[in-house]
Parts: C-alpha cells; sequence; structure tokens
C-alpha cells in the first residue's frame, strides 16, 4: 500500500486530483452537520439573490432556495449515484467478462455477441430509452446509467481473462480438482482486479456526467430533490440574467469529474508493473549522485575512475551494479572492459558522464576525473557541455540511438552545434566530412537519409561519427560491433584504431569478444560482479591469465581450424548483485577456491601494469 501510495502521488496531477476529490467527499459527507438551510424550503421573496448576500453564500435559486445548502445536499447525491452506478457496472460487466473469458467457446461467443448489440447503440440514446421504459427517478437513471456501461467492463474484463485463462496455473488450479467458480474466484478475479479498479477509476467521472444529464432533461431526480444535473436544468431559463444559478453546480461538476480523471490516470499508472519496476519513471537529466565517505583525490590520469560504485535502488532492494570499480586511460591509449553480461561494464561507462538512469540509479560512492575535474557531482551546464564534446559515447544499438524521424545529417549536425556556436551551412559541411572520415560512401547523398534507409554497419558509422563530431579527447564504445557481421566489424574497428592514431584519443572499449580485444586494446580489464578482478597488458592477459575467471573466459573462446581442445563453460551463474556474497564473487564458481576465498575482502594487488582480485592466481603475477 505504501509503494502504490508513493506512485501515485509521484505524478502531481493525480496527487492534485486526488486530494481535490477528498475534499469534496469530506465536504459531503459533513453536510448533514453543518449549519446550512433547508435545501428545499422555498422563499420566492428571495428569488435570485446575488452571490455573497447575508445568509446566502452563493446566493439564491428561482425559488428562494439556498444553493450553498442545494449544492452540497446534491454533490452528495450525484456523488452516491455515480460510484454506486460504476459499482454496480463494474460487478455485473467484470463477471460477464471473466465468465465469457474462461469457458470460451460458444458461451464466450453468444456472450460477446450480445454485449457487441449493445455497444452498437449510442451510450446515451441507450440510456434514454432504459429511462423511458422504466420512468423518471434518480433510481432508474442510476440503472440506466450502470447498464449501458456494462458492455465496456464486460469486454475489457473478457480480453484480459483470456490471456489468464491458458496459463500453467489455471490448467494446475484445475488437475488439482478444483471447481470452475471456486478457480475463477481464487485464480482469476485477483488477477484482474487491478484492471477492474484501472477501469472503474476512468469511469466514474463519465458516469456522474451521464447521470447529470438525464437529471438535466427531467429525467433523473424529481422536485424537490437536488443533485448537480437537476439544478443545471432548472436554472437555464436564467443563464443569462442570473449566471451564479448555472455556474455553481457547473463549476462543481467540472472539479469532480477532472479530479476523478486525474486520479484515474494516477491511479491506472501506479498499478502499471512497468511503473512500479521503475521502467516508465521518468529519469533525472543526471545520474543522482549519493556520495558517502571520502572522494578520492586526483591524479595526473586523462580519465580515472576511482573507486566508483553505483546502485539500483528498486523498492526494498539494492543492486550493487558497480562495486568500488577503478580504471583508468591515457592519451591515446586504448583500454578493454571485458566479462560477462551483467558484470557491470556498460553500467560503469554510462556512470562516468553521468548517464544511469535515475530512478533506479544512483551513484553512492568514489569520483570520475577527467583532467583532474570530477564529474560526479558536478554542476549539470557544465557537465552538460562535457557531454559528447570532451567525452564521446558509442552506443551499442545505432537504430535505437538514432531519432527515426530526423535525417542523419541533421542529428549529426545538432550534435555539433549543440557544443558550437557555428551556421547550419557549416555544420552540414562537417557533417559530410565525418561521413567521409568514417568512410561512408556518397557522404554526400547519404547525409540526407533517414536511419532505416541505412544498413546496421552504415548506422554504426553514422554513430562514431557522431561521437568524433567535437574531436573528444576520451571515447566510450559500448560494443559496437557486436550486431555487426564479421566484415563490417573489421571495418569499423580498423577505423577505430586509425581514428585513435591519427587524433590521439583514449578509448574505453566494452566488448565481450577476446579477439576484438586482441586486435584494438593496449590493456584489458576484466570485471565481475561489478569489480575489476584483473588488469594488464593485452598480450600479457591473453597468453597468461592469472585470475581463474578470465582463464576460465578465454578457454570458451574457440580455435578455429584447430580442434585440439574442449570447449568447457564456466559452471553455475554470476551471483545476484543486490545478495553478494562475503569475500570473493567468484569463489562459487572456481575450482580453485578455499575457506579463506569465501570471507574477508579480497584486494586488487600486484605489480604494475598486472594487477589481480585473487589469494590463489594461476601463476604469481610479477
Amino acid at each position: 500500500m505504501r509503494t502504490f501510495l508513493a506512485l501515485l502521488f509521484r505524478n502531481r496531477l493525480a496527487a492534485l486530483g486526488a486530494v481535490v476529490l477528498c475534499l469534496v467527499v469530506v465536504l459531503t459527507l459533513i453536510t448533514p452537520f453543518l449549519p446550512l438551510q433547508d435545501p428545499d424550503v422555498t422563499a420566492t421573496a428571495d428569488r435570485f439573490k446575488r452571490p455573497f448576500t447575508p445568509g446566502h453564500l452563493l446566493g439564491t435559486d428561482h425559488l428562494g432556495r439556498d444553493l450553498l445548502s442545494r449544492l452540497l445536499w446534491g454533490t452528495r447525491l450525484s456523488l452516491a449515484v455515480g460510484f454506486t452506478a460504476a459499482l454496480l457496472a463494474a460487478t455485473i460487466g467484470s463477471a460477464i467478462g471473466i465468465a465469457a473469458g474462461y469457458f470460451g467457446g460458444r458461451t464466450d461467443n453468444i456472450i460477446m455477441r450480445l454485449v457487441d448489440m449493445l455497444m452498437a447503440f449510442p451510450y446515451i440514446l441507450l440510456a434514454l430509452a432504459i429511462v423511458a421504459a422504466l420512468g423518471p427517478g434518480l433510481m432508474n437513471a442510476l440503472i440506466a446509467v450502470a447498464a449501458v456501461n456494462i458492455p465496456f467492463f464486460a469486454r475489457n474484463i473478457r480480453g484480459v481473462t483470456v490471456g489468464l485463462a491458458g496459463q500453467e496455473f489455471v490448467d494446475a488450479a484445475r488437475l488439482c480438482g478444483m471447481g470452475h467458480t471456486r478457480i475463477i474466484l481464487t485464480e482469476l478475479l485477483p488477477n484482474v482486479l487491478p484492471v477492474i479498479i484501472i477501469a472503474m477509476s476512468t469511469t466514474v467521472g463519465w458516469m456522474i456526467l451521464e447521470t447529470a444529464g438525464l437529471s438535466f432533461l427531467g429525467l433523473g431526480s424529481q422536485p424537490p430533490q437536488a443533485d448537480l444535473g437537476s439544478m443545471l436544468g432548472e436554472a437555464r431559463s436564467a443563464l443569462i440574467t442570473s449566471p451564479h444559478t448555472s455556474i455553481v453546480p457547473g463549476l462543481m461538476i467540472f472539479v469532480i469529474v477532472m479530479s476523478i480523471n486525474l486520479l484515474g490516470d494516477g491511479v491506472r499508472d501506479a498499478l502499471d508493473p512497468r511503473l512500479r519496476s521503475g521502467a516508465l519513471s521518468r529519469p533525472l537529466a543526471a545520474t543522482r549522485i549519493d556520495r558517502k565517505g571520502a572522494v578520492p583525490p586526483a591524479g595526473d590520469d586523462l580519465l580515472a575512475i576511482q573507486d566508483l560504485e553505483t546502485q539500483f535502488h528498486v523498492g526494498r532492494r539494492v543492486y550493487r551494479a558497480v562495486n568500488r570499480a577503478n580504471l583508468t586511460v591515457a592519451p591515446g591509449e586504448c583500454v578493454g572492459v571485458i566479462g560477462e553480461s551483467g558484470s557491470g561494464k556498460s553500467v560503469t561507462a554510462l556512470s562516468v558522464m553521468g548517464l544511469v538512469a535515475s530512478p533506479p540509479g544512483v551513484i553512492t560512492g568514489g569520483a570520475v576525473r577527467f583532467k583532474g575535474d570530477d564529474l560526479i557531482g558536478m554542476p549539470y551546464e557544465k557537465l552538460r557541455r562535457k557531454r559528447g564534446d570532451r567525452v564521446a559515447y558509442i552506443f551499442q544499438d545505432p537504430l535505437s540511438t538514432l531519432h527515426p524521424l530526423y535525417r542523419a545529417g541533421d542529428q549529426l549536425a545538432e550534435a555539433i552545434r549543440s557544443h558550437h556556436a557555428i551556421s547550419r551551412k557549416e555544420a552540414r559541411a562537417r557533417a559530410i566530412d565525418l561521413f567521409r572520415a568514417v568512410r561512408i560512401p556518397n557522404a554526400q547523398s547519404r547525409i540526407d537519409n533517414y536511419p532505416h534507409e541505412m544498413s546496421g554497419g552504415m548506422r554504426q558509422r553514422v554513430g562514431i561519427a557522431m561521437a568524433l563530431a567535437n574531436e573528444p579527447d576520451v571515447i566510450i564504445a559500448d560494443e559496437p560491433t557486436t550486431a555487426l557481421d564479421v566484415t563490417v566489424q573489421a571495418q569499423i574497428l580498423s577505423l577505430l584504431d586509425d581514428l585513435r592514431r591519427e587524433r590521439g584519443m583514449a578509448i574505453i572499449f566494452i566488448t565481450h569478444d577476446f579477439g576484438v580485444v586482441g586486435q584494438l586494446c593496449d590493456r584489458i580489464a576484466v570485471m565481475y560482479a561489478g569489480r575489476i578482478i584483473e588488469e594488464g597488458p593485452t598480450k600479457d592477459v591473453l597468453s597468461a591469465p592469472a585470475h581463474p575467471y578470465t582463464k576460465r573466459l578465454i578457454a570458451c573462446v574457440p580455435e578455429l581450424g584447430q580442434g585440439r581442445r574442449e570447449l568447457a563453460a564456466i559452471p553455475g551463474l554470476p551471483p545476484a548483485v543486490d545478495r553478494l556474497p562475503e569475500g570473493c564473487a567468484f569463489a562459487e564458481r572456481c575450482d580453485r577456491a578455499r575457506d579463506v576465498c569465501r570471507s574477508g575482502e579480497v584486494v586488487l594487488s600486484g605489480t604494475a601494469p598486472r594487477a589481480v582480485r585473487c589469494l590463489f592466481p594461476e601463476e604469481v603475477v610479477a
């Protein structure tokens, strides 16, 4: 319940709707105890008194009745009728929808065809026909409004039930000997209930309007009984001479319906499992910072990741995606970061420029220094000027990075003009030069292509061109060749290597491929469970891996044309980062682990430039 309210009040409009509706409901509940005049007592001598007249705060109507008293009693009645009609329609319609979806076949066909027949009539005409058959009266209006909304609930709930009826848990309930009624009440209804609540929250306002409409036509509440619709109907003849008699009930209807609709949208979002997981939350412009402990001092490296800690806070769970990671890169150097999926490579890279989505991401410790300046906690405007200008990022999937509705050249020109005050013509010329630099043929014509008109390799080259647009000092490449074929991958790697040597840029290259690392990188950093567990020159690490995890990773790489060794997968799974074990995180999967590995901190030790986080490495690190 606390999580639901937190999600609900995160939406400011929904919170406003909830507060206003609560005030209206409380006001109607205490109406019998307020010192109000009798709403039905007439006083023709006091007809059409203006608002703020002594004794009549909101004035009087055409019979001299107090508008404030009639408004509160009428609001009380309209809310009661609207909520009752919504409850009746939801109960009956949901029962019909669940029965049709669960039993299926001929039952479903007959029920839904009848529902379709009802939905073929306009709502208001069908309601008028029902009231005409039953006779005017508030109770008959309630029945009519509930009846015309039953098909809406039936069709929506039937669609959800059809998807649930074939699930394994329903089959298991049948195999256990449970009857149809019990399955519906204990298995289907709890899963359908959130949808019913959402449908009710979004239709109550409409039902109040329908009831008010029938009363406005004289088919709902009958004199002297007042509801908001009948008050409007009685005041329409005096709309010009005494507009307050129409404005008062009309404004109350507007306030009630708007607050219900805003609250309904909030309820719908709060019950959405994607929002509860944080998937639909709008991320902040930069990752939230909540650092604890001392900030490491600055060094002489171009880019230095120092004791970085990045976590994801989802409910009460804390996922330690990056756990005190350290990594440096010098000008003109290429450092490869390798490890299994979920080891923290991409989160580490995204943390550099505060690109981890918040919520739920939080940087809780360490520092990221670029030329001595700490990027973590840097004012946003200053950080934004460095993004894409001094530190650029090549994302893994260029199709999702590039906007599908804008030409590739326009997006590249925007990346330049956002950091430099140049004209559109100059930016376009610069974009064409960049297209040629990344070896895109026919750059002059390709500049006007949309992303979907390009191949995967071409889109990746556009992504590289965007990273190079402002001649950055550091490029972070997050698996930029994963989705490419071998030929295009080789071309991209050769291009990055040439650009690095020509321009002296530093590259952090994230990949799963040891072949790519061997071709491009000067040093390797191996990550596991959010930590760097081995680091060293590429040739040394590949030829003589020190950490058992690194050795196992390399053993998983096939040797083309050799066939002299067996490919052995690493047993087990990486640990859940919200429940990291004490000691070495790889101990449960390691054949060299001992009891001492499972307790106490295992530090990164060795002599530069080699380092390993292991108590019993494969070989002594020199």
